[in-house]
């Protein structure tokens, strides 16, 4: 005699990921990030400190200007007392390779125009090359925002602790600034790992070289545009490509 299974007591063979399981899911994923940004955080508020400016300087600039290189930046020229149109060209040279940053960005995942909003404040290169690391079918909203908080806690968090150790040093302290392009080295090849570009990979040198001999003043600025400019060209090469014939059966 068959076994009555009715659809009431039968088990799902498939449960849908809770929004809860994606925001602890984006809060994980924040965590090898995190080791960089917190301490370049400290680094920020030691800056801060060591520069005689206000300690809450630190926290106003990690939640008005939430770009790591750029803070670290702006904290000398405000110490120094820099023009506006310095700081508004350094801004923009530094940070100009967010604009790029937005093309592959899943910012489509995310409906609430808020959200939205801080995803794009909140676009640091961390977040990218988080993001970039993981599959197109894990992404969520929910995991990506709270990957980008996480970050974002990390880096106000950092801040706080520099000024407070910074309060009780008697002397500066150098060599912090180096965890920037410590962490952009492990972000790269973590994403490098996931997704083997190879050719993408050439490019970016290649863009980084040739600008570095002829711009060295802005060589981000023209790299970042040689770059773009080059994988635009391979695209339109590979798109021209015919398709390979499916073999006989």
């Amino acid at each position: 005699m068959q076994p009555d299974i009715s659809p009431q007591i039968a088990a799902p063979l498939w449960a849908p990921i809770t929004p809860r399981q994606r925001i602890a899911a984006g809060v994980r994923d924040s965590f090898s990030a995190g080791l960089g940004i917190f301490p370049l955080g400290i680094a920020l508020g030691l800056l801060v400190v060591q520069a005689g400016l206000p300690w809450w300087l630190a926290p106003a600039l990690s939640l008005a200007a939430f770009a790591g290189s750029v803070e670290l930046l702006l904290v000398g020229m405000t110490a120094t007392v820099a023009p506006l149109a310095a700081v508004a060209l350094t801004v923009l040279v530094v940070n100009f390779r967010h604009v790029f940053y937005a093309f592959s960005f899943p910012l489509h995942l995310i409906r609430n125009p808020v959200a939205k909003a801080y995803a794009v404040y909140a676009m640091i290169d961390e977040a990218y090359a988080v993001n970039a690391s993981l599959p197109e079918t894990e992404r969520s909203a929910h995991r990506m925002l709270a990957m980008q908080i996480a970050c974002h806690t990390y880096w106000v968090g950092g801040g706080l602790a520099g000024v407070a150790i910074g309060t009780v040093l008697t002397g500066p302290i150098k060599g912090l600034e180096f965890a920037l392009c410590a962490l952009f080295t492990v972000l790269t090849l973590d994403a490098f790992r996931s997704r083997g570009e190879i050719p993408a990979v050439l490019l970016a040198g290649a863009s980084v070289t040739v600008a570095l001999i002829a711009t060295p003043d802005v060589a981000m600025f023209t790299a970042l545009l040689m770059f773009v400019a080059l994988l635009l060209a391979r695209h339109a090469l590979t798109a021209r490509r015919p398709l390979p014939e499916p073999a006989d059966a």
